[in-house]
């Protein structure tokens, strides 16, 4: 069984209703006492009804962002970034100003409250909708690279495999008879990653501000028949300094064949808005290996967060890593494949 020392007492463990709805309170808005808790793992998010509605809304989302992830400064650059792309008349959830700012502080915890806004998943099989996602995701990036971020950090090697690699094994995070396989896989992974020096360079060359984490439960869908139609797109928690193609890979899914028209209708999109450097489609691969190494460790990071063991009981055994061990394989030979065209 996994296991990790960790404090007996959560900073999370502090955040409960009456501090939630204190917390709203004290920038003037008023909870009715119906609080939903949403699905986040990184953050704590409520969906909380209010007593009187305010500016339309009558219910909003307050965030509650994990306590030492972020600066101050870096969650202002991402609430800078949403309001950017509200001005753009770009269809993202951004948070309220209230009392002359985004960001606030109670009990302990950085929060913002946000509109609360429905949809339903998009129809990722169905062409159409993958080019009107292309179109929005083009004027994101039009937005995003028009400077670039100052504080926020760049998606690259060093961030999402070199350290978390170090961190995993200093803390002796896998278990002694997969060990080797994993560290020896990966090393061969990361000797394929660094041919792309848009992913090792220090320079911000080619990176521009990106959603960062534009996975399908990240878009919200309302249908063509209601007012708001087409995506929007929520949680820009994990906004960073990347390439382009970083929004669109995870949106792809199911054989190559499919991939390849996904890819089609999204680009499609894309570029009846802005141009797309198709070499990019060649860092696929290198960014979803990534993903996988980035994602291990932050899975043994978050596992003094009661919430974790709850929702991942299965991360950490030797079953896991041996799991990650074949995925990275089928890494490696994906990454020697000529790339989706």
């Amino acid at each position: 069984m996994f296991a990790m020392p960790h404090a007996s007492r959560h900073p999370y463990a502090e955040l409960t209703p009456d501090v939630v709805l204190d917390a709203l309170a004290s920038v003037g808005l008023w909870g009715d006492g119906r609080l939903t808790a949403l699905s986040s793992y990184e953050n704590r998010v409520y969906q909380v009804h209010l007593e009187e509605p305010h500016a339309g809304h009558a219910a909003v989302v307050v965030k509650f962002y994990r306590p030492e992830r972020w600066s101050a400064a870096q969650i202002q650059e991402e609430h800078d970034f949403a309001a950017e792309l509200v001005t753009a008349e770009v269809p993202v959830v951004a948070p309220l100003c209230l009392n002359g700012q985004t960001l606030h502080q109670a009990a302990g915890f950085a929060f913002s409250v946000s509109p609360r806004r429905g949809g339903r998943a998009p129809e990722l099989d169905d062409m159409d909708v993958l080019e009107w996602i292309g179109r929005f995701l083009a004027r994101i990036h039009t937005v995003g690279a028009a400077r670039p971020f100052a504080v926020r950090p760049a998606l690259d090697v060093a961030s999402f495999a070199h350290e978390p690699r170090e961190w995993l094994q200093q803390h002796r995070m896998i278990p002694l008879e997969v060990e080797r396989e994993w560290f020896d896989t990966l090393e061969q992974a990361l000797t394929l990653i660094q041919m792309h020096p848009v992913l090792t360079a220090a320079q911000a060359a080619g990176r521009i501000r990106l959603h960062g984490d534009c996975h399908p439960g990240n878009i919200l869908w309302t249908p063509a028949d209601l007012p708001g139609a087409g995506p929007h797109f929520v949680d820009l928690d994990d906004a960073r300094m990347g390439p382009a193609v970083q929004d669109l890979w995870m949106l792809l899914s199911g054989e190559r064949r499919q991939r390849n028209l996904q890819l089609s209708a999204l680009l499609d999109g894309y570029e009846q808005v802005r141009d797309f450097d198709r070499q990019e489609l060649a860092w696929i691969e290198p960014l979803r290996t990534l993903r996988l190494v980035h994602y291990s460790a932050w899975l043994a990071r978050r596992w003094d967060d009661p919430i974790f063991p709850i929702n991942f009981p299965w991360f950490g055994t030797p079953d896991y890593w041996r799991g990650q061990v074949l995925m990275l394989q089928e890494q490696i030979e994906q990454m020697q494949e000529p790339p989706l065209s």
